[in-house]
C-alpha cells in the first residue's frame, strides 16, 4: 500500500525543478531562444483504493498541494462508488522560468543569467552557443563576463599580438585574471577569432594559451655548471671552492651557446648538481626532469657524450626513456643492479610508479625496470640518487 510518502508533495516538486536548474535545463533556454516552458512536472496520485480508505488524508493531501506557489495543478473529477465524486490534482506545471526560478528561490540568479545573455547576444552572438550549453559555468562567471568578453575583443583587434600577456592593456585585465581563466578563454577565442589568428598546432586549454594565440612565453630556462675550469665562460671565482660557477640561461641562448665540452651529465639532485666534482671538457645540466623538450633546441647535444643521472625507479628510467627520444646516444649513469644492491639499506617507496613499456632502455636497464614495476625487488621500491655515497660517484667518473 502506498501513502502520503510516496504521493507528491511540494518538496517534491521544488526539489524535481532544482534538478532542472542543476542540469541548466532552466537556463540554456534562455541563450537558445527555445523555453522549456510550460513543463509538467512528474505527480504521483492516491489511487482508487487509497481515496476509499485514506480519504482524510488525500483531502489533506489537495489541499496542501494546491497551495504551492509558482506551481499549476490541474485537477480532474474522478468518481468513487464509496466516496463520490471528487476533484482531485492531475497534472503539475510549471508554466515560466520565473515561476521555476521563484520556487527554488533563484530570482537574482535568474536575472543575472538574463543581463549575460543580453549582453553576449549584443556583443558577441557567436559565444550564445557556449553560454547554452554551460550556462550554469557562464553564471559563476558573470561577474567577470564583462572583462572576458573585453579581452575577446581586443584579441580580435590586436590577432597573435606577440607580446606578454603582462602587456595586454584592457579595461579590467591583468596577466592575474587572464592566468585564473585561461581554460574558459580558450574555449571562448576558439569560437570567436577567426582561423588565421590561432595556431591549431598548439594544445588547446591553458597548457597551450599563450602559444595558441600569438602570445610571448616565458623563456625556459637551463642550469648548469662548466665542470672543467680551463672552459668557464666566466673568470674563476677563488672562493668557489673550485666547483665552477652555476650559470642559468634562457633555452634558446644555451641552443647557441659554444662550450668547447665534450661531455655532458644531466643529474635531477640540486646537491648533486652542485657538488658535481671536476670533470674534464664536461659540464652538467640539472633538473631535465620530464620537462625534456628545453633541451631539445641545443642541437649540438648530439655530438656530445650524454649522461643521465637519475633516481632508480620507474620514474627514472622513464625520463632516461624520454631523453633518449630526442638524443638517442644517451647513456645511464649510475642507474644500474649493481648500485641498486649497494644501497639496499637505503631504499625507500615510490609513491606512485609508472607500469608502462619503455621502448628505448636497453636490456640490462629494462631488467632493473621490469624488475622495479613488478616488485620483484620489493614492493615500490627506489634508490634516490642523493643517496648514493660520493665515493661511488668518484669512482664511476674516474671509469668513464
Amino acid at each position: 500500500m502506498t501513502g502520503p510518502a510516496e504521493w507528491t508533495t511540494s518538496a517534491d516538486l521544488r526539489r524535481q525543478v532544482h534538478r532542472l536548474w542543476d542540469r541548466g535545463v532552466l537556463l540554456s533556454g534562455l541563450a537558445t531562444g527555445e523555453t522549456p516552458f510550460p513543463r509538467r512536472l512528474t505527480l504521483r496520485r492516491p489511487d482508487s483504493k487509497e481515496l476509499r480508505d485514506r480519504f482524510d488524508e488525500v483531502r489533506t493531501w489537495v489541499a496542501a498541494l494546491r497551495s504551492t506557489p509558482h506551481v499549476r495543478i490541474t485537477m480532474r473529477e474522478v468518481r468513487h462508488r464509496v466516496s463520490g465524486t471528487n476533484s482531485l490534482p492531475h497534472e503539475a506545471w510549471v508554466d515560466t522560468g520565473e515561476d521555476a526560478a521563484a520556487l527554488i528561490r533563484k530570482q537574482p540568479e535568474l536575472a543575472e543569467f538574463r543581463r549575460l545573455v543580453d549582453g553576449t547576444r549584443a556583443r558577441r552572438p557567436l559565444l550564445l552557443d557556449w553560454v547554452a550549453k554551460r550556462p550554469l559555468r557562464a553564471l559563476r562567471l558573470a561577474g567577470d563576463w564583462d572583462r572576458l568578453l573585453g579581452l575577446v575583443d581586443w584579441l580580435e583587434d590586436h590577432p597573435r599580438p606577440g607580446v606578454y600577456l603582462r602587456q595586454m592593456d584592457v579595461p579590467g585585465v591583468h596577466s592575474k585574471f587572464v592566468e585564473a581563466h585561461r581554460g574558459v578563454l580558450g574555449e571562448l577565442l576558439d569560437l570567436a577569432l577567426p582561423p588565421e589568428s590561432i595556431d591549431a598546432g598548439a594544445p588547446t586549454g591553458a597548457a597551450g594559451f599563450a602559444r595558441r594565440y600569438g602570445f610571448l612565453e616565458k623563456p625556459e630556462r637551463i642550469r648548469f655548471r662548466v665542470l672543467d675550469p680551463a672552459l668557464s665562460p666566466l673568470p674563476a671565482d677563488p672562493e668557489d671552492g673550485g666547483h665552477g660557477q652555476d650559470i642559468t640561461l634562457d633555452a634558446a641562448s644555451f641552443a647557441a651557446l659554444r662550450s668547447g665540452v665534450s661531455r655532458v651529465f644531466i643529474t635531477e639532485n640540486e646537491i648533486n648538481f652542485l657538488a658535481f666534482p671536476p670533470v674534464k671538457e664536461a659540464m652538467v645540466i640539472f633538473g631535465a626532469g620530464y620537462g625534456l623538450e628545453r633541451l631539445g633546441r641545443a642541437r649540438w647535444l648530439g655530438n656530445l657524450r650524454l649522461h643521465y643521472w637519475g633516481d632508480i625507479d620507474t620514474h627514472g628510467f622513464a625520463i632516461l626513456d624520454s631523453l633518449r627520444a630526442r638524443f638517442g646516444h644517451a647513456e645511464s649513469f649510475l642507474m644500474d643492479r649493481i648500485t641498486m644492491l649497494a644501497f639496499e639499506p637505503l631504499w625507500g617507496t615510490e609513491e606512485s610508479p609508472i607500469d608502462r613499456y619503455l621502448p628505448r632502455l636497453n636490456e640490462e636497464e629494462r631488467a632493473l625496470y621490469d624488475d622495479l614495476r613488478d616488485n620483484r625487488l620489493g614492493r615500490q621500491v627506489r634508490l634516490e640518487q642523493e643517496r648514493i655515497g660520493f665515493g661511488r660517484v668518484e669512482d664511476a667518473l674516474a671509469r668513464l
